[in-house]
């Protein structure tokens, strides 16, 4: 049993003022629901997924798949609109389009300007991108099914008759999205998303020319082989290969700026 005198002995060691006081959280603010909806919209805008021309779905449909009011939608596609990122047409064949991205030489000014001004963050998604998606890679020959590989060979031939670079750069990423799905790790296929989200003006920025469309197309094959014979050491490897040529000209396009 403790002495009378004991809760004075140990309360000179304790701070003076209340724990509460001396916390410093800073307030959080809670997203509405059109925010949300804007994000989750903007993601897929980013990563390619919704292509560039390409009509949303109506508003009763967005309104369904989210769960939210036509309010709400419509709030978060005027949020869109005035970032330019969609453009709504009236009358027939109308409806809501993401619009096309400005030329790099001169129109792109902006999009380069964001890209040197997240020039840190963007180098530490591509470190990231180094660690994550050979893993995914290695994770998906060892635990694909024979849907996920036809599902990766499907995306692949899109890739080859893509009609322009807009269209590859989607396919592309629904392909690499495809190999972290195969992998059946959520963690895994968040960072993935995550990076491709923050490299997504960037890989835009760089050039893309029918050759090296042609080496990429190679590499997909690469890893996709791998992942067919369930060759997780291959896959790794090849992606290793794949995203370092990629990094390769992001380095160099940072330096430049």
């Amino acid at each position: 049993m403790s002495s009378p005198g004991s809760t004075d002995k140990w309360a000179a060691l304790l701070p003076a003022e209340p724990v509460r006081d001396r916390l410093r959280f800073a307030r959080l603010e809670q997203p509405r629901a059109h925010e949300y909806v804007a994000e989750q919209l903007r993601r897929e805008i980013a990563l390619g997924l919704i292509q560039v021309g390409g009509r949303l779905p109506s508003e009763r449909d967005l309104a369904q798949l989210f769960g939210v009011s036509r309010v709400t939608i419509q709030q978060a596609v005027n949020l869109l609109e005035s970032e330019g990122l969609l453009r709504a047409r009236r009358g027939r064949g109308g409806g809501t389009f993401v619009t096309e991205p400005p030329p790099i030489p001169g129109g792109g000014q902006p999009m380069i300007e964001r890209i040197r001004r997240d020039r840190v963050v963007i180098a530490e998604a591509v470190e990231c991108r180094r660690a994550v998606e050979p893993a995914a890679a290695a994770a998906a020959a060892t635990l694909r099914t024979a849907t996920d590989l036809d599902r990766l060979r499907s995306l692949h031939a899109m890739a080859q008759s893509a009609a322009d670079d807009t269209e590859f750069t989607s396919i592309d990423s629904q392909l690499h999205l495809a190999i972290a799905e195969a992998a059946r790790n959520r963690f895994l296929l968040t960072m993935v998303e995550t990076v491709r989200v923050v490299l997504a003006d960037t890989i835009l920025t760089l050039p893309e020319t029918p050759l090296w469309q042609s080496k990429s197309l190679r590499e997909h094959e690469t890893i996709l082989d791998a992942i067919e014979l369930s060759d997780a050491v291959a896959a790794r490897k090849a992606m290793e290969a794949h995203i370092g040529h990629t990094a390769q000209s992001i380095a160099a396009l940072l330096k430049a700026l």
